[in-house]
């Protein structure tokens, strides 16, 4: 192997933290990402190029094999290792839990996987999170053995306008002020990669922090600023611009969470389909009903004024009042089935009539003879 001598820079790499998680979960067999140890970008083999193109990067890489470092591929154990991870430290919920582990012993795993995810908005919040934590676990280890002196952008919080002119002047050892002080910033950030906190960080202790609404802040990052890009390479500089958690999709079929959507929209877009016309349907129905209604409403107010004038036309007609029969309790209907005392005793009081007087025949003697 030969060795080259290459400009050296005067800082830590400036390196984009979430472009790297992107290529460590695309980088397989048919995918190569390399990076780059100079100045800290990183390349694609995207066979799609011309063959001329891929010959003269080909020979690039191997050429200069002391400046790049190949990315590691993602293989089928660790992807399985990190859904498996998630799924026994993250779901509590059982059901959720064994149908997220059938879905990783199926073909595409990791496709359906996360279309199982992205359709449980409660789990995509806690993946995401679980994701990057063990992915940039992954990403230092690898940084270290491979002893780059780097920094994440994402984790400083210095001006951009500062950061950019730590860009351009990378490789010059006189600076102005601000351009040196932001290095000896950077490169007391860059020791804390090599610490064991940073392969195994420790939850905080004491009181927990009362639950706030989460807002998200994006990092203000600045523009890709290369100087040493070989020709050869230009055209496979990998520059996606991932500026949150979020958008790694963990996918390798997919460049992007756009593209990573609209597949799983796609996946089931004639449910969807279906239950957009049906809900469109009764929307339209529920419209025709209310116009009928309003109509209705129309004819019945006017019919509804005209008698009320009429009515009011009209001289009241005093109207009497029906009694209202009381009502029986059980005594009166007792009573009503029961004589009453009064009645049974002038009924023994009173004398039964008299006879009336038979009538008497007198019986005729029979004369003497």
């Amino acid at each position: 192997m030969k060795t080259h001598s290459y400009p050296k820079a005067q800082n830590p790499l400036l390196l984009r933290f979430h472009r790297l998680i992107d290529a460590f979960a695309k980088s397989d067999d048919e995918r190569d990402f390399y990076l780059d140890r100079v100045e800290g970008f990183i390349l694609y083999m995207d066979l799609d190029k011309g063959q001329k193109e891929l010959d003269d990067f080909t020979q690039d890489l191997e050429q200069h094999a002391d400046r790049y470092a190949q990315l590691p591929k993602m293989t089928f154990y660790e992807t399985k290792k990190f859904m498996e991870g998630f799924v026994n430290e993250k779901v509590y919920d059982i059901d959720t839990k064994e149908k997220l582990l059938d879905v990783i012993q199926s073909k595409e795993a990791r496709e359906n996987f996360l279309e199982f995810i992205y359709d449980h908005l409660t789990e995509l919040e806690k993946w995401q999170q679980y994701y990057v934590e063990r992915m940039r676990i992954r990403i230092i280890e690898w940084l270290r053995l491979q002893e780059f002196v780097f920094v994440f952008e994402e984790d400083l919080d210095l001006p951009k306008m500062v950061m950019e002119k730590v860009k351009q002047q990378l490789f010059d050892a006189k600076v102005g002020k601000d351009v040196a002080q932001a290095r000896e910033a950077l490169a007391q950030k860059a020791k804390t990669y090599y610490s064991n906190e940073a392969l195994n960080p420790r939850p905080k202790r004491g009181r927990p922090p009362k639950q706030q609404v989460k807002v998200e802040v994006e990092p203000q990052l600045t523009g890709d600023i290369y100087t040493t890009v070989p020709p050869a390479c230009r055209m496979f500089l990998y520059l996606p611009d991932i500026t949150s958690a979020s958008a790694v999709t963990f996918s390798s079929r997919y460049g992007t969470e756009a593209e990573l959507l609209a597949s799983l929209r796609g996946t089931t877009r004639v449910k969807v389909d279906t239950r957009l016309e049906a809900l469109s349907q009764r929307l339209e129905s529920l419209r025709q009903l209310s116009s009928r209604l309003a109509g209705i409403e129309d004819i019945v107010g006017e019919r509804e004024q005209k008698m009320f004038k009429a009515v009011a036309q009209q001289e009241p007609t005093p109207v009497e009042e029906e009694e209202t029969p009381k009502k029986r309790g059980i005594l009166d209907v007792v009573k009503g089935f029961l004589p009453r005392r009064k009645e049974k005793k002038a009924a023994e009081e009173t004398p039964p009539p008299a006879p009336a007087p038979k009538k008497v025949t007198p019986i005729q003697s029979k004369k003497k003879k």
